[in-house]
């Protein structure tokens, strides 16, 4: 092996690692598009079927067809928002969600109430909390600043809605009028030896996704019933926002529900401060608590089981386990989308590398 042999690869090499960093640059910069990209095909995977009813059923031209699924869905959505921030806006006093100082109030209002339900005093409480070495009360070291700053965010976001809202109607047009115009992109990058194997896997993850999406939706649509109800019962004032919320957390497995049930029971105590700790408040907040439970058993049942066995044909301890080790690597954002990744990669898994033993036990279901 010659120097100049060895310049070469040398050469090579840095200019594989540079072209890795522009590539990952460049994914980075263009990463709101790539997002718009995922949620057009998340939408096209959820149009599909309709799309298919109109064609095959009803006998509608595909670009009709299309254009109908997108008004349905568009307007399952604007209906949504409708009912949801109006009442955000009207009702955010009662809500303490953009008051800061009224919520400051309602929950030093609650923790009075239980110390007083519980027979304790602040008092005895701070000489706990000084025993203990800790020099300021939770209550105290309480700060709130960040909701004003979150709602500060949030309206940010809310004046990029439009440009995000346009781009991501107009991509999931294309890709519901044109099913192979996402695999047909990808089949650029593809040598010609693997386009048939590629194919019959994207062909594979659309159908298997567009089934998860779907029971995805079941699940928090059955969430959102049995919240409303229990909500309704004990007379929680904007229970439908509170409902939808507190289902859609549902979305983060495992961390989601707690999330939202926490928000919900407070959300409920400070609704009736002022009437009885021990005879009011506590009560609905156990009646309501006790719907969570029911909702949460319903949940991982009947709702989980059903979506894992039949949408993307994998056991429910295998999912917990993939979301688990995708929440330590990535965080959040690694648990919503540990699930779809899985499937995709075990369906890559069985067309590409289906000789190998591991690969035949760990896609035998699909």
């Amino acid at each position: 092996m010659n120097s100049r042999i060895i310049a070469n690869g040398i050469l090579r090499a840095v200019a594989i690692i540079v072209g890795i960093v522009l590539l990952g640059y460049f994914l980075y910069a263009v990463k709101s598009v790539l997002a718009y990209l995922a949620i057009a095909v998340v939408i096209a995977l959820l149009g599909r079927p309709i799309v298919l009813f109109l064609r095959r059923k009803l006998k509608f031209p595909n670009t009709l067809a299309v254009i109908a699924t997108m008004i349905f869905m568009l307007t399952i959505f604007l209906g949504i928002l409708a009912l949801f921030i109006p009442l955000i806006s009207e009702q955010s006093r009662n809500l303490s969600l953009l008051d800061i100082e009224a919520l400051k109030a309602d929950v030093n209002t609650l923790y009075i109430q239980i110390l007083d339900y519980f027979g304790a005093t602040s008092g005895s409480v701070t000489d706990l909390i000084e025993d203990s070495k800790i020099e300021e009360s939770v209550l105290q070291e309480l700060d709130l600043g960040f909701i004003p700053d979150f709602l500060n965010s949030f309206v940010n976001i809310l004046s990029n809605f439009s440009v995000g809202l346009f781009s991501v109607l107009f991509i999931s047009f294309f890709f519901l009028k044109d099913s192979k115009l996402f695999q047909n992109g990808m089949l650029t990058f593809i040598p010609d030896n693997k386009e048939s194997g590629v194919v019959k896997s994207i062909d594979k993850i659309n159908g298997l996704l567009s089934r998860y999406f779907a029971g995805i939706l079941l699940q928090l649509f059955i969430l959102f019933v049995i919240y409303t109800i229990a909500l309704l019962i004990v007379g929680v004032e904007n229970a439908i926002v509170i409902a939808f919320l507190c289902a859609l957390f549902n979305i983060i497995p495992y961390i989601g529900p707690i999330i939202g049930g926490v928000i919900m029971i407070t959300l409920t105590m400070t609704s009736f401060l002022g009437a009885d700790f021990s005879t009011v408040i506590l009560p609905k907040a156990l009646y309501v608590f006790i719907g969570l439970v029911i909702g949460q058993l319903i949940d991982n049942f009947f709702s989980q089981p059903f979506i894992f066995s039949t949408s993307v044909k994998s056991h429910p301890l295998e999912i917990f386990l993939i979301i688990i080790i995708a929440g330590l690597l990535f965080g959040v954002v690694g648990m919503v989308v540990a699930v779809p990744g899985y499937t995709a990669i075990k369906v890559v898994l069985q067309e590409f590398l289906a000789e190998y033993s591991f690969v035949k036990k760990l896609t035998k279901n699909l």
